[in-house]
């Protein structure tokens, strides 16, 4: 019982750690661990762990950035085609 405890709090902290924060903030963690992650296996292989998750960490914070940025667009694009629609006017092109 007390590990079942212990391993609820355990899984608990991480999650709660993240409520407050911004989606950008939450994608660039997700990316960077799961970076980390598939960089440190690689690394293992390779023969140097903490090195490939390093690099992993980097890519993945890049990759968490620029999905980020292109959900933003997205939403971004979504919002004016839906403006302009509602207002019965022709969306402007995108910058």
């Amino acid at each position: 019982m007390r590990r079942l405890i212990l391993a609820a709090a355990v899984a608990a902290v991480p999650l709660a750690g993240c409520a407050d924060m911004s989606q950008t903030q939450q994608r660039a963690l997700s990316g960077t661990a799961i970076g980390a992650g598939g960089g440190a296996v690689i690394g293992a292989i390779a023969g140097n762990a903490g090195l490939g998750a390093g690099i992993g960490a980097a890519a993945g914070l890049a990759g968490g950035l620029i999905f980020d940025k292109v959900k933003r667009d997205q939403a971004s694009s979504y919002s004016a085609g839906y403006q302009a629609g509602a207002s019965g006017q022709a969306p402007a092109p995108p910058r």
